[in-house]
């Protein structure tokens, strides 16, 4: 997959050396040229000099083919207009936007840019909203049997109850996080649109259980 990342400080250069490692390629987006050096000289990818939401810019970084777009440079308002050009004019499918001020937070989810605060920010977090599917757990027990991590949901899930997710699953859903802030849900907790569902499984269930998360509930497949 081609993922183009809008800024080159610690973050955007940590993050573009983590998916060039995992086999994609990588475009990095920064008004500063000097900024590329934190690349050195083993990354492989595209460096290109210009603003982030600029639609020229974007296409030289490849972003008409990107599956992913993060936006991690030192301002909210350039990241938050970067990632909806990214979403609404080029349909890239995976999107994110790190942000210094938890309080927007809300806003933002709302506009359908999941984003990651500064204060919790890590590269693990980050990685996955770019890659929702097959990311790494975000625990793993000592023998490797089970994990806890956030699973992609398909949207026929929304307005369905997590008694009825965790039955057809098969898993115990732990927490979700809902316009930025975790929370922990009852079995009558209605699922709603942009909530991030994180839940304890059986390492060998993965698949199955993304599958299932992926296609939404029995009926809404008949």
């Amino acid at each position: 997959m081609h993922v183009v990342i809008m800024g080159c400080g610690r973050v955007g250069s940590t993050l573009a050396h983590s998916l060039e490692e995992q086999g994609h390629t990588v475009a990095v987006v920064d008004q500063d040229p000097t900024a590329f050096r934190r690349l050195g000289a083993g990354f492989s990818g595209r460096r290109v000099t210009g603003v982030g939401f600029d639609q020229d810019t974007l296409r030289e970084a490849g972003i008409e083919e990107a599956g992913a777009f993060a936006a991690v440079s030192s301002g909210d308002n350039s990241n938050i207009i970067a990632a909806r050009v990214a979403r609404e004019m080029f349909g890239v499918e995976n999107v994110a936007a790190r942000i210094y001020d938890p309080r927007r937070a809300e806003v933002y989810q709302r506009l359908g840019i999941p984003t990651v605060a500064t204060v919790r920010w890590t590269a693990d977090q980050m990685l996955r909203r770019l890659l929702p599917s097959g990311a790494e757990p975000l625990w793993r027990d000592p023998s490797g049997a089970v994990q806890l991590a956030e699973v992609a949901t398909s949207t026929a899930w929304v307005g369905q109850r997590i008694s009825k997710l965790q039955a057809e699953t098969g898993v115990r859903v732990a927490f979700i996080t809902r316009l930025g802030e975790a929370m922990l849900p009852t079995s009558d907790t209605v699922l709603q649109e942009g909530d991030l569902v994180h839940v304890m499984m059986r390492t060998d269930d993965v698949e199955k259980v993304e599958a299932a998360f992926a296609e939404g509930p029995e009926e809404a497949q008949k």
